[in-house]
């Protein structure tokens, strides 16, 4: 068999054992159900509840500076 003929042929069997194999495991992805969702985190705040924050904004800050000074 001469080389010209061989690696077409060959690329073409790795090519379709590759599509094969992305194939399979993107269809075992989607029969798959999702993973179940972690746990919360017992400090976490519940839906609703205040959240404090601190304000960085350039302007809060100047003002800040400016009552410190």
């Amino acid at each position: 068999m001469p080389v010209d003929i061989l690696f077409p042929i060959l690329y073409l069997i790795v090519f379709a054992v590759l599509l094969g194999g992305s194939f399979a495991l993107m269809s075992q992805g989607f029969r798959r159900p999702s993973p179940p969702a972690a746990p919360r985190h017992p400090e976490a705040p519940k839906p609703g509840e205040p959240v404090l924050y601190v304000d960085l904004q350039r302007e809060r800050l100047e003002a800040l500076y400016q009552e410190a000074s």
